[in-house]
């Protein structure tokens, strides 16, 4: 609801080039923050036929179970506390999914557990969106749009000493049309902007080796005015870490109990 102004086909296709451009032509993906799948869908239309979506909400993973995708794992587990059946050979997160990571050491944390699940040769791409963005695109002001069946209220606080910013995001669905009836649903969301120097000293201290910093869906660099930017980070062959923690040996689509991971399902 709402994200259909999103256009997740052009996100994809520069995703893909970036895939491409290092060599990642098949193999497994693992998108962070996959929320209903729908990135996993467009880069399933691009020829990956194995892909992990992993998210921190059932409700999410409940809705992108229901679109049947093919060769799909969804994971319902906190990106800080990683954990796979195997290595991957890239990792994505799109869509702002970073900037929910509040504090320095949640996003090193990330970019840890990261290198440790990522082929030797592999990339991380993700996006992130900029303190301007925060600061002079919502800066503090209310956002509404109203449709026939629905409509929402986007309250937004900046705090610039801290970089993070709230917003209290509250909904009204049409649940009677009959009676006029609809349901509301408040969501407070926090992000925080990053300085781009931060965020490569965290993955170099990682392990990864940032190869990269464009300007949104562009191979340019980054400038002032950016309101969203691009990470490309490597994992340089010959640099592999120990990956004894990888969880060998179980099937796809089996339902595992143990902490902090659960699987939702695999569509086939």
């Amino acid at each position: 609801l709402f994200m259909d102004n999103i256009p997740y086909d052009m996100w994809a296709e520069y995703l893909y080039s970036i895939l491409t451009e290092y060599g990642i032509t098949e193999g497994t993906l693992l998108e962070l923050g996959c929320g209903t799948g729908s990135m996993t869908e467009c880069m399933i239309a691009k020829g990956y036929d194995s892909i992990i979506g992993l998210d921190s909400s059932e409700d999410m993973l409940m809705m992108a179970r229901e679109k049947n995708l093919p060769g799909v794992l969804l994971i319902q587990q906190d990106m800080r506390e990683l954990e796979l059946p195997d290595e991957v050979d890239a990792v994505y997160c799109v869509c702002d999914g970073m900037n929910y990571l509040l504090e320095p050491q949640d996003l090193q944390r990330v970019f840890t557990r990261v290198k440790r699940f990522l082929k030797a040769g592999g990339v991380f791409v993700f996006d992130m969106k900029t303190d301007y963005f925060y600061r002079e695109i919502l800066g503090d002001r209310m956002i509404a749009e109203n449709r026939d069946d629905a409509s929402f209220l986007w309250e937004n606080e900046y705090h610039q000493d801290t970089g993070i910013n709230e917003y209290l995001l509250t909904v009204y669905q049409l649940e009677d049309p009959d009676n006029d009836l609809f349901s509301r649903c408040d969501d407070l969301h926090y992000q925080r902007a990053y300085a781009t120097e931060l965020v490569q000293s965290l993955a170099e201290e990682a392990g990864l080796t940032c190869k990269a910093v464009y300007q949104a869906f562009t191979r340019e660099p980054v400038k002032p005015d950016n309101e969203r930017i691009y990470y490309i980070n490597h994992m340089m062959r010959g640099s592999k870490a120990d990956s004894s923690d990888v969880i060998r040996g179980i099937r796809w689509g089996e339902i595992i109990s143990f902490a902090p991971i659960h699987y939702i399902n695999r569509s086939d």
